[in-house]
Order: structure tokens, then sequence, then C-alpha cells
């Protein structure tokens, strides 16, 4: 595999500095001095940037949730011979563009040799600099734009990114529904909405297909003009791959409507959020995602009593045991932090960036390596899944990729 050396082998005098004199840190990123905990164990820290608030937020927990999982199960690694405990330093990145680099170099100041996140690829793509300026290697979870990655060699990914996944989509709703008109919704100035968006349409009409597209603003919550539109339009489909938040109320008022044709989404849709939203109504959902629950039962039977165990992981996790794929996408994304650090032999940042190039790991989701261009998963699979409106669960229908 071809390797390649992160362009900043040690982080400034400034951050260093800034490390220096953190409390919480107790060793400098880009150095191989640990942290120590209270007992005199050593520490090494993983960065978790997620956002807690804001319009990705429910998503963002549910991530974090496979992390923290991962890290009571397994709180401990070796690195060159000696054990470390792991710590998660966690931030939250409010779902803000403009915000998320502060919390970027919160992760930063508290000296992770890993970042970890974002749900959201445009609140990756605005933290990236931050990270590649401190010499801090970050590997996405769920972040499926391709610019997160493009063009640099401190971003990774474990997840598919939308130009597969907008063609799965659209060759479902071209085999599975017949469709030969889409209406497609997306939200100005978000990155993962307008991306997505526009390679379904790529691949949509290459399959001859005809589309409508509309897009919102900001703060919006008034969407039946939309679906009027869509049901004027006479599409076949109705495409909107936006936030959990946004997507609630869009399936409430389609429903009340009556919009009566399929809704199509992409990962972001795979929460109890939608099933909260959808059951009951008479709805149609369809969403690709990462990993389909029952797929690992010893993971899914362990996760589920934890979450029960705990009335702050269940309340992170929408009220209920649902497995959502981002959580055990999160708990993959773990492990592989920890695959990292044993092939660096090291907790400094640089040495941890050149050793995930050649990390391979099979989790619970499937085997994650990197391709050795930008750092991304090579992923040639998606699940898709169905909202049944009855149970309020997921019912599986198909494991697809692009031939």
């Amino acid at each position: 595999m071809k390797k390649r050396v992160l362009a900043i082998a040690l982080v400034t005098a400034m951050v260093g500095s800034m490390l220096a004199g953190c409390s919480k840190s107790g060793g400098e990123t880009g150095t191989d001095a640990p942290a120590a905990a209270a007992d005199g164990a050593k520490v090494v820290k993983i960065g978790v940037y997620e956002p807690a608030s804001g319009d990705n937020g429910a998503g963002g927990k549910q991530e974090v949730l496979g992390m923290q999982y991962a890290n009571q199960e397994t709180p401990t690694v070796e690195i060159g011979g000696e054990e470390y405990t792991v710590q998660l330093e966690i931030v939250d990145n409010e779902s803000s563009n403009d915000k998320g680099p502060s919390a970027a170099s919160s992760l930063v100041s508290a000296g992770v040799s890993i970042a970890l996140g974002s749900y959201g690829s445009g609140v990756s793509i605005a933290a990236s600099d931050v990270f590649k300026e401190a010499g801090i290697p970050a590997m996405g979870v769920t972040c499926t734009n391709p610019q997160v990655t493009e063009g640099n060699t401190h971003y990774f990914r474990i997840c598919f990114l939308d130009p597969f996944q907008g063609t799965v989509l659209a060759n479902f709703a071209n085999e599975n529904f017949q469709a030969k008109k889409a209406y497609i919704l997306t939200k100005l100035g978000d990155d993962y909405s307008t991306g997505l968006g526009y390679y379904f349409k790529e691949a949509f009409t290459g399959l001859g297909g005809e589309v409508v597209e509309e897009t919102f603003q900001e703060g919006n919550s008034d969407f039946t003009s939309y679906v009027t539109s869509a049901k004027n339009a006479g599409a076949d489909v109705f495409f909107a791959p936006v936030s959990t938040e946004a997507a609630a109320l869009i399936i409430e008022q389609a429903a009340a409507q009556s919009m009566g044709i399929p809704m199509m989404a992409g990962d972001t849709w795979d929460s109890n959020v939608i099933l909260n939203a959808a059951k009951g109504k008479n709805v149609e959902i369809y969403v690709t995602t990462f990993y389909q629950e029952g797929g690992n039962e010893e993971f899914d039977t362990g996760i589920k009593e934890w979450i029960n165990g705990d009335s702050t992981a269940k309340a992170n996790n929408g009220g209920d045991d649902t497995i959502a794929a981002v959580t055990a996408m999160g708990y993959d994304a773990y492990y592989v932090a920890l695959e990292a650090l044993k092939a660096a032999g090291s907790t400094d940042p640089a040495d941890v960036n050149e050793a995930l190039w050649g990390v391979t790991y099979t989790g619970v989701t499937g085997e994650i390596k990197f391709d050795d261009v930008n750092g991304d998963a090579l992923r040639d699979t998606a699940y898709v899944k169905c909202a049944n409106t009855d149970t309020g669960a997921w019912d599986f229908v198909a494991e697809q990729g692009v031939n």
C-alpha cells in the first residue's frame, strides 16, 4: 500500500503551549509523553467530534453511543508494549459549520491522538483544517460527502460515499418503483443534503429519469408547499436527504396531505426519530444505511442491555433500544482507532496518522480498510430498509451494491 506522511510533523509551538497549560491533558499532542490517570496509569485520548445539539444532535448522540459502549467494553489498549487507559474526549460541534472549528480546537487542546467524527459532512469539512494544522488525524464515521477526505492526508472515513449511496438509491427507485420522475428536496448550505441530492440526480437521470428539484433554507419548518409541488409534478418518488429534525416535519406534513408516493432518503433517516414520526401514518419510507439490526447478535444483545441499563444512554438513543446504524458505525470506529494506535506503537498523532493507511479491521458493520488515495473505506454494500408504520421498527428490504 502506498503510504504518505502527514505534512506536519509536530504541533506548532503555540499549540504546544496551549496543551502544556491544559489541566486535563497531562501530555502534549505530537510527543510520546502520555497523559496519566489519577492512579498513575498511562492514558491515551481519543477525541469525539460530534453534534449533541442542533439539527443533527439526535444522530450525533446515537453515533457517540457506539463509541461509549465500545469504550466501556474495551477500556484499555496496548501501545508499544505498555497498557494505556483509553479516555474519550467528547465535544459538541452543535451541528454548526461556524462553531465546529472551535470544538475541534478544544480537542487539540485536550491532547488527543486521533479524532472521530462527525455525524454531518459539512461540520466535518469545517473542522478539517484545524486537525490538519495541529497534526492530528481524524476519522469520519458516517460523513459521506467526498469532500471530507478529498485532497488531504489526515482525514479518513469508515463509511461508504455519497456517489455510491446516491446511485444505490436511484437504482432502487428505478427497479422497485419503476420510477420515471423523482422529486428532490434539499437544504441550502448543507453539504450532505445538496451532495447526496446531486449524486441521486446524476444516477437517476442517467437511467432515463426526470427530476424536479427544490431547496429550503435553514430554520424552515413548513414543508406543505414542497409536498404539494411533488404531488402536482406527478413524481413517482419523493427524495429528501435532510436532517432527522426536518424529516420528522416532512413526514408529518406528507401524511396530513396524503402525498401517496414513496419517500426515500439516505443514512440520516435511519433513526428512531423517523420511526416515531412515521408510526401509525399512511406513509412509505425507504432508506439506505450501514447496518441492519440483527446483523451481529452478540453486538445487538450487548448494546441493548447497556442502553436499557443506563438512563442517560437510553435518553440519548431517543428513549428506546432501537439500534441505529450510526451507533454500530461508532462502535466500529472506536476499534479501528485502537488498531491504529496499536499499529503505530505510539500515541503521537503523526505516527497514528501514518499507521491508519495500513489498518484493516473486521467489525460488526463489515470489513474496514482504506484506499491509498484519500483514506476512504473500501465499501461496496448498502442496506435498504423500510419503516414499518405498524410496529415502529425497520424492516430489512435488500442488501444492494452498484454494478
